[in-house]
């Protein structure tokens, strides 16, 4: 979990008469930590190492020209309105989503064995997907990659399931422990659920070659495990679109069944916007409709609909093949920066080594 040691319980006699006097001050969540401590240091030399967010050489939140100009046409439509999306959000996005990640013309998409749903960004897809999985699924068990994103366990624990963890990381070669993973996949019970990063492996930075994920996708089905793929960073990563979305193209083209969170956040710059998606593909499309109502069942207490301008600020560019060209464009941009500054940290830190 990535929550510190919660403080001790302080009694202050103003209150005597509050419900919560026996409440204790809650942990702090580190990665939010960091960022108040930046904010409130005045050093002109920090380095914010706080939350993932892309930034410019100022160290400002990076906005991209292409959402900049979608934002001013939605500002000047005078036929869009404000009124309530459906549960499962603007029918348009979800098509458009599962398309980008799925791939244009997929199977599973023309044979209508996907349901997505549009959610709060990433963390919200990935609990609304949990919550499904511990209503519906028989077993309640989720492996989780050693180490993962910090919040995977919160998220997923939150919603009932029980976690355990497989082997990922080698901290002697810096690179993918592949045997440990299929051993530890290869153990693990039928049925359970297992969680990968589709790409851009938070926080490793380490992924699969094409060749290991059809050796994990090979065991995975053998085994019967289900696979729910957290999509954080499609085309951040490698530049390509299609390139970091491989990893689920070959689980769906197999006709297994599979969930995925997709987010925006990092991929258009749409952090505070909070908008993403979940799909689930099914074995077939009256499985597809009947999982797409409960669904509605689990979103209605939690948000009840999600947020609209987020969707429309998707939707325009994916639907727009200018705009989605001037998107790819400014994405393929971001990476290559990304590239750049961690060969200039890499050499950097390797120089002060050979200093000493």
């Amino acid at each position: 979990m990535e929550y510190l040691k919660p403080r001790e319980a302080t009694r202050n006699d103003a209150d005597g008469d509050s419900l919560f006097h026996n409440v204790p001050r809650a942990p702090d969540i580190p990665v939010y930590a960091t960022t108040v401590a930046y904010n409130k240091d005045p050093s002109p030399n920090k380095l914010h190492l706080g939350i993932g967010v892309y930034r410019t050489e100022e160290g400002k939140c990076h906005a991209l020209d292409v959402v900049r100009k979608v934002e001013q046409m939605l500002a000047n439509d005078l036929f869009a309105d404000k009124d309530y999306l459906p549960i499962t959000g603007m029918a348009e996005f979800n098509k458009l989503s599962a398309e980008l990640i799925f791939g244009f013309g997929s199977p599973a998409i023309k044979e209508n064995r996907v349901t997505t749903v549009q959610c709060v960004s990433g963390c919200g897809s990935l609990r609304v997907g949990a919550e499904l999985l511990a209503k519906h699924d028989g077993h309640h068990v989720v492996y989780l990659p050693e180490p993962t994103y910090g919040n995977h366990p919160n998220l997923l624990s939150a919603a009932g399931l029980s976690l355990k963890t497989y082997r990922y990381y080698d901290p002697k070669t810096h690179g993918l422990d592949f045997q440990g993973l299929l051993e530890d996949l290869g153990t693990a019970s039928t049925g359970a659920i297992v969680l990968f990063q589709a790409s851009g492996h938070n926080p490793t930075g380490v992924d699969p070659t094409r060749q290991q994920w059809e050796q994990i996708r090979q065991l995975v089905r053998l085994r019967g495990l289900l696979p729910f793929f957290d999509c954080a960073y499609q085309g951040l990563v490698s530049g390509s679109l299609d390139a970091d979305a491989q990893s689920i193209r070959m689980f769906v083209c197999d006709s297994g069944e599979c969930l995925v969170a997709q987010s925006y956040s990092k991929t258009m710059g749409l952090y505070g916007e909070r908008i993403g998606s979940l799909s689930i593909v099914c074995k077939t499309a009256d499985v597809a409709r009947r999982v797409e109502s409960h669904l509605k069942l689990v979103i209605r207490p939690f948000y009840s609909n999600p947020p609209i301008h987020g969707a429309a600020i998707v939707t325009a560019i994916l639907k727009d093949r200018d705009l989605y060209n001037e998107w790819t464009t400014e994405l393929k941009a971001m990476s290559d920066r990304l590239a750049k500054v961690r060969q200039q940290l890499y050499s950097a830190l390797c120089s002060r080594e050979n200093r000493k």
